[in-house]
């Protein structure tokens, strides 16, 4: 299946550039989707458009508009928001190369594959890329997507570039606002060393085509006993996981099989397909020095 770029441009290296196209690096997941339905004629609703004064209208008559104050809009035209052009509307310019543990993991948003577009991008994208490969570095540059200049993040992968989107400092919220009510007591050592052979029995190797979505399975199957005209069985709800005694909690876990039998669960070891930003980025938030 030939899959359609997201976007299309060139990418810049000071004064080299080449043509590039810009993938979705993930699909939307999920294979159960519903539909809102009239259960008295099990038809499908249709969602109408409406004037709250005039009545129902046409997608293809409506403009979109930016609300000043209340019930106050500007109104734009598509022509009108596609007069916006940046120079990264059409290219990634790379501004910047940083350490790959500069970015915190925080920043990291959705993946895109970039290749080169057209046989005569090849080389020059080749050449780009061996040399941000051999700089062992993040390269950052920005492009327009869906009316957005973008922070991307490029890494060398495989033969092309994987690129991230980043977050804004102002799309991540500070941590203190969550973390802030946290007791700053050190814990009991004793119950940090159980605690950590317990993190050794689950050890294992991340194996991603190990994990499937269990709800999502559990829905197919309540969709297919329905289909048969089988009665839905209540579920017991799951036993309240409260912890009363810690330390009890913790010897009876090392002491259980569960944990072991989970790390081995995972024995077979995941395909290498490169480095992966989540992998490289420190663990503690540090300052971004993006461009």
């Amino acid at each position: 299946m030939a899959y359609r770029p997201t976007w299309q441009g060139h990418l810049r290296l000071s004064l080299v550039t080449c043509p590039v196209a810009l993938y979705t690096a993930t699909d939307s997941g999920g294979d159960v989707h519903f539909n809102l339905i009239n259960p008295k004629t099990n038809n499908r609703i249709k969602m109408i458009t409406t004037d709250p004064d005039t009545g129902p209208i046409e997608r293809s008559e409506l403009v979109k508009g930016y609300e000043v104050s209340k019930g106050e809009y500007i109104l734009l035209t598509q022509d009108e928001i596609n007069s916006v052009k940046l120079e990264s509307t059409k290219t990634i310019d790379i501004e910047r190369f940083v350490p790959a543990d500069e970015i915190d993991r925080v920043y990291w948003d959705n993946p895109y594959y970039l290749a080169p577009d057209g046989k005569l991008a090849q080389e020059a994208f080749a050449v780009i890329r061996e040399a941000m490969e051999r700089s062992g570095q993040i390269a950052l540059g920005r492009v327009v997507m869906s009316t957005r200049e973008r922070l991307l993040a490029l890494e060398p992968r495989g033969k092309g570039i994987l690129a991230y989107t980043l977050r804004t400092d102002a799309e991540v919220r500070k941590e203190d606002e969550v973390f802030g009510p946290i007791s700053d007591k050190a814990p009991d050592k004793a119950m940090i060393a159980i605690a950590e052979k317990i993190i050794e029995q689950q050890e294992g190797p991340f194996d991603p085509s190990q994990f499937v979505d269990r709800y999502e399975e559990a829905l197919k199957e309540l969709i297919k006993a329905k289909q048969k005209g089988h009665k839905v069985e209540k579920v017991a709800e799951p036993e309240d996981t409260n912890v009363v005694d810690l330390m009890e909690a913790l010897r009876a876990s090392l002491g259980g099989k569960a944990g072991a039998a989970q790390g081995k669960g995972a024995s077979k070891p995941a395909a290498k397909s490169g480095k992966t930003p989540a992998k490289s980025a420190a663990s503690k938030p540090k300052a971004r020095k993006a461009g």
